[in-house]
């Protein structure tokens, strides 16, 4: 395609500087990353709703803590299971609209969530919404790599952020909407997948144009010079530990924070509520941070700061009275939550050319786990007692030991081009 045409049809997508990211190409184009990461933000609000509304559904459905449990595993292994399979079709053949067929998804879920009668009506809505994600994620990452202009982990940060924020910003939008005004509420959110389709289907045009870019990156990629296939290998098998050991832990405050605050501190909903999105905005500010300290100083420094850098701070949470522990939380979200903008990069360096597969792997991993993780606490809170659980899981980042076994991908070995 000559750069005559990519400047006609540009304009109609985005502002008219992203034209510039297409004839210079090693430039990040800001405003692509911006709109992605927005995007983001309104996939994951629409996603945290779930665990949100939980204490709502218990009490309209009389729910036990395993069926909550069982909501967010159907919700996060639907995508889980299905992002790596999107993302090796994509990274052969690239789908860009398929973003907003992905929203699409979400949007019908919420409708039939905010008028299910029935357990396994939240189930499938649930599972909709979770499909919903599974398309998303893959092709979107892709998105914000091809924009990066080679800063790979401030495009994953930027992109990733916008997720957190949205993360963030579900649960106080449900303590203020939902809460008050019931289930059927839920049904006002479609607003907002459908703005995410409008805009997703721009993103779509943008990435169809720009495919020389990535194209580009691939031929002139720096990969991953002396390491072995079995190396390689071994290197995916530590980052997943490291992933089930975040998005356990990850999970155990996702689901059940607010039933943790509410039992042990006598808080009520709408206040539990509030301390989860103290928590949710620290996982956002940890993510922003993590990509550029890894494009700066190595992703294998972030990912052993930060697996292994919480532990103090998870083994003694348990044990801290109100304020103490909402300090706490937001200390463990900061730390923690930098990890994963540079084990997604650190990845994708491992397998150049596999942007799609790896980022559905990942992000797939991080709903899978989460999903079964959260199953399993749940049954185990049945049993025993939500403080337990938080005890039981104050141990999780030991896994980050791990870390030490991971090669060196120094700055030699980062990728230069876009």
């Amino acid at each position: 395609m000559s750069s005559s045409t990519s400047n006609v049809t540009t304009p109609n997508v985005t502002p008219s500087n992203v034209t510039t990211a297409n004839t210079a190409p090693n430039k990040t184009a800001y405003p692509i990353l911006l709109i992605i990461s927005f995007c983001h933000f309104l996939n994951d609000m629409l996603q945290s709703l779930m665990p949100a509304i939980y204490p709502l559904l218990k009490q309209s459905f009389h729910l036990d803590f395993a069926q909550v449990g069982m909501i967010t595993f159907t919700n996060q292994v639907v995508a889980s299971v299905l992002q790596p399979v999107i993302g090796l079709y994509t990274d052969k053949r690239p789908q860009p609209y398929s973003l907003s067929i992905g929203m699409g998804f979400t949007l019908i879920g919420l409708v039939l969530l905010s008028m299910a009668g029935s357990f396994p009506m939240i189930l499938l809505a649930v599972a909709l919404v979770g499909m919903g994600s599974s398309v998303f994620h893959p092709e979107s990452s892709r998105v914000a790599r091809m924009a990066s202009g080679g800063k790979h982990g401030l495009a994953q940060s930027v992109f990733q952020v916008g997720g957190n924020a949205g993360s963030a910003t579900g649960p106080l939008l449900a303590a203020f909407i939902v809460l008050p005004h019931g289930q059927a509420s839920i049904r006002w959110f479609s607003v907002v997948a459908l703005l995410g389709i409008i805009l997703l289907a721009k993103i779509g045009g943008w990435a169809k144009i720009h495919r020389v870019v990535k194209a580009k990156a691939k031929s002139t990629a720096v990969h991953a010079e002396g390491l072995s296939s079995k190396k390689v290998t071994v290197s995916i098998c530590i980052l997943i530990a490291l992933i089930f050991s975040k998005f356990v832990y990850m999970a155990s405050l996702t689901s059940y924070y607010t039933f943790y605050l509410i039992d042990k501190f006598h808080l009520p909903v709408q206040s539990a509520q509030l301390y989860l999105f103290v928590f949710l905005g620290s996982v956002a500010l940890g993510t922003i941070l993590g990509g550029p300290i890894g494009d700066r100083l190595g992703r294998k420094y972030v990912i052993w700061c930060s697996i292994l850098g919480v532990l103090p701070f998870t083994l003694i949470m348990p044990y801290a009275n109100l304020f103490w522990t909402v300090v706490f939380s937001a200390v463990i979200g900061v730390i923690l939550s930098s990890a994963f903008p540079a084990i997604i990069v650190y990845a994708q360096e491992l397998l150049p050319g596999r942007v799609g597969m790896i980022s559905g792997l990942f992000f797939g991993l991080a709903f899978g786990i989460a999903g079964i993780g959260a199953a399993l606490m749940g049954k185990l809170a049945d049993q025993t007692s939500i403080t337990f659980v938080y005890r039981v899981c104050s141990f999780l980042p030991l896994i980050g030991l791990l870390t030490a076994l991971l090669p060196d991908m120094g700055q030699e070995r980062r990728v230069k081009a876009a």
